[in-house]
């Protein structure tokens, strides 16, 4: 028998991914600073795109955040 659909944690969650990711913007933002000397402009470039993909799925849970209070 399936589990009840319970989404009374959904918006925690969401917050949750929210500051997780921004950690994690953080983090690759100071490793970038930290080491810019040190890396190839390939990785750099490529951090850096992650970085937009994840300011992009900010908007995206910031969104579902809102849907969901």
């Amino acid at each position: 028998m399936a589990k009840p659909d319970d989404r009374s944690d959904n918006a925690e969650k969401i917050q949750n991914s929210i500051h997780n990711t921004r950690e994690n913007i953080q983090e690759t933002n100071d490793y970038l600073d930290e080491h810019a000397d040190e890396i190839s402009g390939q990785e750099q470039s490529s951090l850096e795109h992650k970085n937009a993909k994840r300011e992009r799925a900010i908007e995206g849970f910031e969104e579902e955040y809102q849907d969901e209070k």
